[in-house]
């Protein structure tokens, strides 16, 4: 079971799952488009998800998934180690 980290939105994990489900690059448009979610809060959440080392973006724009990331879905990761500055 996967442990609520108390900074991350409702849509994080969502995010996360995306990616989990789907081992390829995508880009904010095109992940908001496939999880009903605005651009906007979506580019803004995969930015904060990356700074705690869960996503990656690969190349301009586009993110994936981390081995944290991966770690973190399993259940098998400590969330005191996903601080962020907020």
């Amino acid at each position: 079971m996967v442990e609520r980290v108390p900074w991350m939105a409702p849509v994080d994990y969502e995010i996360m799952l995306f990616f989990d489900e789907h081992a390829i690059l995508v880009s904010p448009r095109v992940l908001a488009a496939n999880i009903e979610y605005d651009r906007q809060y979506v580019s803004k959440r995969c930015r904060v998800l990356s700074e705690a080392g869960l996503l990656t973006a690969v190349e301009t724009g586009l993110y994936q998934l981390t081995e944290t990331g991966k770690t973190y879905l399993e259940g098998e990761l400590d969330v005191s180690e996903l601080e962020i500055d907020e």
